[in-house]
């Protein structure tokens, strides 16, 4: 994936400059590509790496002990089987992910891999129009709909047979 010349802005440069050309677009096609609107709908950062634990409790010490702060939140989240704590190194964050049931999905990933990397988290600014691009270009999502996800966004989960052997996980913040 390349960012081109959106590099060059911050964050919020980008998402005013996308509200303004797609205020533009609505105007007239005749004046304005919709199309190239498209365009701005991709990943802007990256949100978060995730690290399958067995252990939340044992692995939030160590990494405390690593980054000499310690989490700045935990939560359950029941729907996903999961607990997480999260630590904010720089922009991004580490999501610590212990398994609440045997059917959960770290649970299965535990079973067959041992603690280690389990995604790799983007922020999208619109969840609903990355995901269908990436269905355009051909990615496996593991999600028809985005679903409520830990750290208040909403979710979604690109198979790691379409991403080079990772799992990605497209991240948008619930406001």
């Amino acid at each position: 994936m390349h960012f081109g010349r959106v590099e060059k802005f911050r964050v919020e440069e980008f998402k005013s400059l996308r509200r303004k050309i797609k205020s533009l677009s609505c105007l007239s096609s005749k004046l304005f590509n919709p199309k190239l609107v498209n365009v701005f709908y991709m990943i802007l950062r990256l949100e978060h790496i995730g690290i399958a634990v067995k252990s939340l409790e044992d692995s939030n010490a160590h990494f405390e002990k690593l980054l000499g702060m310690a989490p700045y939140k935990e939560e359950e989240v029941a729907s996903e089987h999961v607990k997480t704590s999260f630590l904010q190194t720089g922009e991004a964050k580490i999501e610590l992910l212990e398994a609440t049931h045997p059917d959960s999905a770290i649970a299965k990933y535990l079973e067959k891999k041992p603690e280690g990397l389990h995604h790799i988290a983007f922020e999208v600014d619109d969840i609903y129009a990355e995901m269908e691009r990436l269905r355009k270009e051909g990615f496996q999502l593991l999600n028809a709909e985005p679903k409520r996800g830990a750290d208040n966004k909403l979710v979604c989960f690109v198979h790691p047979k379409s991403a080079n052997g990772v799992l990605l996980e497209l991240c948008q913040t619930i406001v």
